[in-house]
């Protein structure tokens, strides 16, 4: 049985994918879970997300620690904790909180994901082709990343040292790699590995797969779940619920791939509606609220599918921020609230439509929107693209979701997500 502790809901989505498409029965809990909601048969692999990326270091450190406890409580003998594949947020608090939880001393870890474009190479991390501080990174929000090198990015956020394995012994294959682990276990207590492409996941994978504790992005857990899987399985089957209404999608991320599919479904035709962020520190807030959630009751009613987003224009944001700041709320506070409010208007709409498919991005909007809902836990279901599933709810009524990632999918992925939303 194998562990993950991930500290956004999207994330947890993300790994979770990797392992239910290799037929792992693979659930995601909250960090708030009761065990009794799990029942007598416990998942292969249960994730656990404490939404702990913009939280306080010490906050991160408790979740992490005490989820940590609970998995190996549970009987899991395998541990992974899931991170930003960029490393935003509290990464050495939580790779810490997991190490201590467990009284070990060791980790290897991997940032790579080759295929949504982040590669390592001789520890500098690379996104699309960009070293990580010149990539949109750079201007992230709530933590802008000015630095490339892995180590040093880590190293500032632990008194544990910190070390590399660089490609050239990856390229040797999975053996010396092994090797190399070894020796190096009692020399560090992190062990960060470049990452080239694919076949370096695969030679990691192999040299990795009977770790303890593993560390980083989903993208290793793909080729672990492969090599870690005995025989062939079959994915279990989900019952889906009926489809009455349209798809209910809505984004909250700032991130440019998200821009550009909002801007994509625009192009299209479809109906998208805007959350205008400056009103909801004014005195219009409920009222633009409630005319909202009445446009897309309307929209989902008439069996149509509707887009609620954010604002995303960087003049409208910038100005959110400064009237937000007038009133004392950080920018830490301003992505929570929007969220949050963003969150509502789904709730509302979906109490007034029954509606049960939805799409949503951002990994902040969607921890609150699952929160709001009070959505108990979810089981992976199907890949859409790299990263990006389809997941079941575990309460009733069912709900079937897309909680995308800011930062992932192409153009048209909410036209690929509706779709497969439709279908399924």
């Amino acid at each position: 049985m194998i562990g993950i502790v991930a500290d956004d809901i999207t994330g947890a989505n993300d790994i979770g994918i990797m392992y239910a498409k290799a037929a792992w029965q693979t659930d995601v809990y909250p960090y708030t879970f009761s065990q009794t909601k799990i029942g007598t048969f416990l998942p292969e692999v249960l994730i656990i997300d404490t939404n702990s990326r913009l939280d306080s270091y010490n906050e991160a450190y408790e979740k992490v620690f005490s989820s940590t406890k609970n998995l190996q409580l549970l009987g899991c003998e395998q541990f992974f904790n899931k991170t930003c594949s960029v490393f935003r947020g509290n990464i050495g608090a939580e790779f810490d909180a997991m190490l201590d939880a467990l009284e070990s001393e060791f980790a290897v870890v991997v940032l790579g994901f080759p295929k949504n474009g982040r590669t390592t190479i001789n520890g500098e991390h690379y996104v699309h082709g960009k070293k990580l501080a010149d990539s949109e990174f750079r201007h992230d929000p709530v933590h802008p990343m000015h630095d490339s090198n892995l180590v040093e990015i880590l190293q500032a956020q632990t008194k544990r040292k910190v070390a590399l394995v660089e490609v050239d012994i990856i390229d040797q294959g999975s053996e010396l790699l092994k090797q190399e682990i070894e020796r190096m276990r009692t020399e560090c207590n992190y062990l960060l590995i470049d990452v080239r492409d694919q076949l370096s996941l695969q030679v990691i994978a192999r040299a990795i797969k009977e770790e303890k504790i593993i560390c980083g992005a989903s993208g290793i857990a793909e080729e672990l779940a492969l090599v870690m899987n005995q025989g062939q399985k079959e994915q279990q089957s989900i019952k889906i619920p009926k489809l009455d209404t349209g798809i209910l999608c809505a984004a909250g991320s700032l991130m440019p791939q998200t821009f550009k599919q909002v801007e994509e479904m625009k192009k299209r035709g479809f109906p998208v509606l805007e959350l205008e962020s400056r009103l909801l520190f004014s005195g219009q807030k409920e009222a633009h609220k409630e005319e909202l959630i009445t446009k897309l009751v309307t929209c989902l009613t008439k069996g149509e599918d509707v887009l609620v987003h954010s604002s995303n224009n960087p003049d409208v944001v910038k100005e959110t921020k400064q009237i937000a700041a007038s009133l004392g709320f950080s920018n830490t506070a301003v992505s929570r609230s929007v969220s949050e409010s963003l969150a509502f208007v789904i709730d509302e709409t979906v109490k007034r439509t029954n509606a049960n498919r939805l799409l949503i991005a951002g990994g902040e909007t969607s921890a609150s929107v699952c929160s709001r809902l009070g959505i108990e836990g979810l089981r992976v279901w199907k890949e859409i693209e790299p990263g990006l599933p389809s997941c079941m709810s575990l309460n009733k009524p069912s709900m079937m979701l897309v909680l995308k990632s800011g930062s992932f999918g192409s153009p048209d992925f909410f036209a690929k997500a509706i779709d497969h939303l439709k279908e399924n």
